[in-house]
Parts: C-alpha cells; structure tokens; sequence
C-alpha cells in the first residue's frame, strides 16, 4: 500500500484544482517560505478527518476554503482527495484502489466519500485504523510533532504505541461495546419499569375484557332484536304503502272531479264575462236606464266576485292537492328505496336461516344415524350375552377336560403370555416405528419441496445479482466518464474565468482601466465585452471590428478624459475610448442594392445582439461594413459597386475601401468575441454534466444497495440450502434406520407368531 496522488481545490492556498502525482520512491516538495508546503500535509491530515482546527492552523473550519485575492475571486468550498494502492488488500476494502475525498462549503455542510460514495467520518476512521495512516498516526509528522511527542504526557505517547501496535481498532470496539452494553442496561432497567407498570394494569384491563365480552353479547343479542324489529317494521311498512297506494286513488279521482269543476266554472266565467260586455254597451246606449242596469251590474259583479273567489279557492285547492300528491310520490319512492333495502337485508337473513336449517337437517341425520348404530350395538350386546351363556354351559360340561389339561395349560399360559407380552410389544413398536416413519416421510417431502423452491430462489437471485452488477459497472462507467467530463469542462472553465478576470489578449493598458472599474464610475466595459455574436460570425465580425474590439465604451467624455488622465500620470500606456456621448451614427449604408447580391448575408451590426443603449455605438463600428460568405462573392461585390464600402467575408478575409485586400490563414488565439459564449457553453455543459454525475451517483448508490442486499438474500438463501440439505441426509438416515427396525420387528413378530 502506497500514496498514489493527492488532488486538491480550493484548500487554503490551493484555487485552482492541482493534482499532486506519487510514484515508487521518495517524492520531495520543495520551495521557500510561504509558499503552501505545509499545506499539502495540512491537505492530507484534514481529509483524513482531521476535526480540530489547531492542527490545521487555522481559527475555524471556513479558514481552510481559499479566501480570495485582489485579482481572485474566493472559493465557495474545498475539496480534497487523497488516493492509495490497496493492490495488497491492507486495507479492510475489496478495491485495489481507495480515494477518500472530503469536501466542505462556506455554509458549513460538508461531506466525506469512499471511492464515490458517500460516507460517515467514522468509516474513514475505521478504514485506516492500525495502519499508521490516520489523522491521530504516525505517518504524518508535522511541524513540532517531534517535540510534542517527546515532551508529551505518558498517555499521548502510548496512543502512538498502541497505533504502531494494531491494538487501536480492537480498543475503540471495546469501548463502543462497553457503552452499548451500559446503554442496554439502561434499557433493562427501563423495561422492568415498564413491566411493572404494566402488571398493575392487568387487573383493569382484566375487568375490562370481562366487560367487552359482555358488550359484545349484548350486541348480538341486539342485532337479533334489531333483525327482528326491521322485519316487523318491513311488514308494517308494506301495509302502509297499500293505504298510500289506496289515499293516491281517491287523491287522483278528486283532482281529476276538481279539474272538470274548474273547467266548467270557468266556462261559466267566460259567459257572465261576455254578458258584462254586452251589459256595458247596453249602459253606454240606454243612459235614461243607467240606475237599473247599475244594479244589475252589482249584482253580476258582486256574482263575479263570488265565482272569483270559488276560482281561486279551487285552484289552490288543485295545488294543494298536486302539492300532497308529489309529497306523497316521494315518500311513497323512499318507503319503497327502503322496502328494497329491507327485502336485501331480509334475504340475506333468510339465506342464513336456510343455512342454518340445512346444518341443524345434517346433525338431525347425523344423530339418527347415531342412533341407528347405538341400537345395532345393543343387538350385539344381546348376541354376545346369548354366546356367553352358551360358552358358559360349555364350560360346565368341559369341567372334567379341563382338570385333566390343567397342568398342561398352566405351563402353556405362562409361555402364551411372555409371547403376548413379547407381541403386543412389537406391535406397538411397530406402530410407533409406523407414525416415526410417516412423520418422517413427511417431512422429508417438506423439506424436498422447500429445497426445490431455494433452487429457484437462488436461480432468481443470482440471475437478479448478474444483472445488477452489470447495471453497477455500467453506472460506474458513466460516472466516470461524466466526471472526467465535468472535470475537463470545469478546469477550461476556470481557465477561460481566470483569462477573463484577468484580461487576457488585451493590452496592458486596457487591464490598468478595467482593474478600476469598480473606483471609477462610468466605464460599461470594452467592445468585445458588448456585443454578443452567433459562433458563426465570430471571425467575420473580429475581423470588421479589428483594433476597435479593444476599445474602450464609457458614458461620457469627462470619464475618457479621467480615464486618459490616470493612463499618462501612471504611464500605463494608450488607450481608445468611445464616450456614448460623443460617438454618433454614421451616415446610414446607401447601397441598398448590395445587400440583395449573391452571398452577401447582411450589414455586421445586424448580424450582432447588444443593449438598447449599445445600438449606435454597434452603427457607429459596424454600420458600413457588409459580410459575404464567399471570397468571390466578396471580390464580385466590390466590383460592381466600385470599392466603395468595406467587405468582411466569413473566414476573414477583408476587402477596404478603396480596393486593398486582407487575408491569409487566420490566427487568433485570443478569440475575445467568443470567450464569453464558450464560457456560457462550458457552465451549461458542466452543470449538465455535475445533474449527470448527482443523478448516477444516487443510482449507483440504490444499485449497489440493491446488489448487497440481494447478495445477503443469495447468501441467506445458500446457508437455508445448505441446512436443508444436512437436514434432508438426517432425515433420510432416521428413515433407513426405522425401515430396519421395522424389518427386525417383522421377523421376531414371525417367529413368536409360529411359536404362539
């Protein structure tokens, strides 16, 4: 076993992600004060699990992330791994190589890992106990460790004995099982508190159970007399609903009396309606009659009344009773809703009683025929008396014969007997040997059943287990795959983050006025910083802005001169500056007609995105340049329009007013358009790729538990095999040894049967 490499990021002095490669041999880090050696030790101690933050120098655990510099931004956690060769198996792992990582964030969550997997501090303990490697060992030997060692109390240095020793796993376990045997005991003692007070609960609840029984007898015996009372109330509810169906009758009959009444009173109406008509023509004819024809029309008016009156009481009469005919249609539709109930409930109690009636019609046969064999056996009983009293008198007259085979028979009595006795007693073993053999022969057939049954078991298991492993190395492949990803993509990342933040590929004094940005307000940034353009047009629109793309964009002419200002009294180098102020549009691109010409794809400040408030500097900068596919297209265009404008085709080639051409292979190794989209690119790949490696890590974290358990379930079901199989070849044996005891019986059985 032996270091293989050390990786760290963000660990004190350490920003970027460096990884410290170990071969065969002794490795040295050299270089002067102050420059991080210890730290790499400090590395190691602490993703060993390293807690107190003394030994680390440090004040507290967010000491050790990298706190930032004036041009570096500060981590948000550190991470480091450390990897050994564990070819010999020295340590308690089935790998052949173990990295144990350790990652902390400022918020203060951290975590500890085992080849990838997540783990407790207390594993990585265990991992390295007796080795010397751990955090409390004696293989890293720090700044005065020698000293503390010598000048420490009797039981430090023994602690470093007993690591040397192997002892330190096996005390840790003593102590552990000491303080689960004194936790037991704890819990004993609360378990005899609980036990007694729940023996004093026994008598209550004791009453108590007496007092359910009873309520549940009571409730039997209620739903009988609930049975009973549902019948009798069925019965009265049909009779009911006779009378209802009766009352409907005699209420449709009267309706139907009340509506031809209605009728004719109103047929009535209409007539005295008609006459009250003709009365006041008459009235406005015959005024001389007026004083007789207004008591006539009293009369008829006072009778219209009436008639009114008789109307309206009929017909609320009629809504009455269609009122009661509706109310009685809906008692008459839930009676028979419950009649219906009633009947199921009815049928269902009858099925019981039918069945109960059937089971008491096969006791009543049974105990007939009960019967029928106690009077047979009484006839017996008579036929056997009847044989005595005949073998009786035989004897009387075979008295004299048997005094003379008296002595005769007493000595074959006595031999009669022991055989008996010697009989009765293989027969008995017999049958014993008999109901030994079936119980045995049954379960020989259990246990040959449940052996065919782990077969299977074992089959689907390890079938189940092969596909989880693939499904393991599988998941273990993607996730490296998507690791070394992620890492790859990460550290281009950084790298491309740090050449930004830095400026890199501009010139120094373009970094002098972006290094105060944030003192000096008034400077949106540099033109290349600006604009956001397609992948496709990078080169082109590089190429059109040439020099420009370095300049610098603020939002006055008073800043430019403070910026030009702070450039000369520092010596700091030129600079261009492009105030929004005092940078106005250009004249607007005339040639209109070369934009609709073969291979040309548009003016370069259409081709670009930027802010609303970026649109005439992009006019300005980019507003008369035309880009093209094509070398020929460019060529042909110029042409036709006199070199009067300037063309930029995709590769970069660059045509001037005037005529002059631009071109060749083109290199540009800083690429200041496209470093902000492949850093966009590359966060979006990384943190698809960080989703990736998160999501297979939980699966392979459930897959490998699905595998160790269905390894335990094939274990398990091995060991019940096996047991079964000890089991079987026992019981196989006891049977072979009952069938020749059972053979032994027959033939002294045999022998005492010819001798009797």
């Amino acid at each position: 076993m032996y270091l293989k490499s050390i990786e760290i990021q963000g660990f004190k002095s350490f920003a970027n992600k460096i990884v410290f490669e170990f071969h065969n041999g002794i490795t040295g880090i050299v270089g002067p004060n102050g420059s991080g050696k210890s730290n790499v030790a400090d590395a190691v101690r602490w993703v060993l699990g390293e807690q107190k933050v003394k030994q680390l120098r440090s004040s507290n655990m967010q000491d050790v992330i990298f706190s930032g510099t004036e041009m570096r931004k500060p981590q948000g956690f550190a991470y480091v791994a450390i990897t050994l060769d564990n070819s010999d198996h020295h340590l308690a792992i089935d790998y052949d190589q173990v990295t144990v990582s350790r990652r902390v964030y400022r918020s203060g969550e951290s975590e500890y890992m085992i080849n990838g997997s997540a783990c407790r501090l207390k594993d990585i303990y265990e991992l390295f106990y007796d080795t010397g490697i751990g955090k409390e060992g004696y293989s890293i030997i720090g700044q005065g460790q020698i000293d503390k060692i010598l000048s420490g109390k009797p039981e430090e240095r023994r602690e470093l004995f007993d690591e040397a020793a192997g002892i330190v796993k096996f005390k840790r376990r003593k102590l552990i099982a000491q303080k689960k045997l004194e936790d037991e005991k704890q819990n004993l003692i609360r378990v005899n508190d609980i036990l007694t007070e729940l023996e004093k609960q026994v008598g209550p609840l004791a009453r108590q159970s007496e007092a359910a029984k009873e309520y549940l007898r009571l409730k039997e015996d209620l739903k009988k007399y609930d049975v009973n009372q549902f019948l009798m109330e069925t019965e009265g509810i049909q009779v009911q609903m006779k009378e209802n169906q009766e009352k409907e009758t005699i209420v449709a009959h009267d309706l139907e009396d009340a509506k031809q009444t209605s009728e004719g009173i109103r047929e009535e109406y209409d007539v005295l309606d008609t006459y009250l008509a003709e009365l006041e023509e008459a009235i406005s004819k015959a005024g001389d009659e007026k004083n007789k024809t207004n008591m006539e029309m009293g009369s008829l008016e006072g009778r219209i009344n009436v008639l009114k009156e008789q109307i309206n009481t009929e017909q609320m009469n009629a809504e009455h009773i269609a009122g009661r005919m509706r109310a009685i249609h809906a008692e008459i539709q839930m009676k028979m809703a419950q009649a219906a109930s009633y009947e199921e409930e009815r049928s269902l109690i009858a099925d019981q009683v039918k069945s109960a009636v059937n089971e008491l019609k096969d006791a009543e046969e049974v105990l007939n025929s009960e019967d029928e064999k106690i009077h047979l056996f009484e006839q017996q009983i008579e036929e056997g008396k009847s044989g005595i009293i005949d073998i009786l008198n035989e004897k009387a007259s075979l008295t004299a014969k048997q005094q003379r085979y008296e002595t005769m028979l007493e000595q074959v009595n006595v031999r009669r007997s022991e055989v008996c006795q010697k009989l009765l007693k293989f027969k008995s073993d017999e049958s014993e040997q008999d109901e030994r053999l079936e119980a045995l022969q049954k379960e020989a057939d259990e246990i040959e059943t449940k052996i065919s049954e782990s077969q299977e078991a074992q089959a689907f298991s390890e079938n189940r287990a092969e596909e989880l492993e693939g499904e393991v190395k599988r998941l273990n492949k993607n996730l490296n795959d998507k690791q070394q990803e992620y890492h790859t993509s990460y550290t281009k990342l950084e790298s491309l983050r740090n050449i930004a933040e830095r400026y890199e590929g501009y010139g120094g004094s373009i970094r002098r006025i972006m290094e105060v940005r944030d003192r000096i307000h008034g400077i949106h940034g540099v033109v290349a910083d600006l604009v956001k353009v397609p992948k496709k047009y990078e080169i082109a629109i590089e190429t059109a802005l040439g020099g420009s793309i370095q300049n610098i964009v603020t939002d006055s002419e008073e800043t430019a001169k403070q910026l030009i200002e702070y450039l000369k009294k520092n010596r700091y180098g030129r600079a261009t500056f492009l105030p929004l102020t005092s940078v106005s549009n250009r004249d607007s691109f005339r040639q209109d007609r070369a934009l609709t010409e073969p291979g040309v794809l548009g003016l370069a400040n259409t081709l670009v995105e930027a802010e609303d408030r970026y649109k005439g500097l992009l006019n300005y900068l980019l507003g008369r340049v035309v880009v093209v596919d094509t070398i020929e297209h460019a060529i042909a265009l110029a042409k036709k329009f006199q070199y009067s404008f300037r063309i930029v085709t995709l590769e970069g080639e660059l045509l001037s007013v005037g005529g002059s051409m631009t071109g060749g292979a083109f290199k540009n190794s800083s690429n200041l358009l496209g470093r902000k989209r492949e850093m966009e690119e590359l966060e979006e790949i990384c943190s698809k790729a960080l989703t990736d490696v998160e999501r297979l890590e939980k699966e392979l974290v459930l897959s490998e538990g699905l595998l160790g358990e269905n390894r335990e379930e094939l274990e398990k079901i091995r060991a019940e095999k096996q047991q079964l199989y000890l089991k079987q070849n026992t019981v196989k044996i006891n049977i072979r040894r009952i069938e020749d005891k059972k053979e032994e019986i027959k033939e002294s059985y045999g022998d005492l049967e010819r001798e009797n």
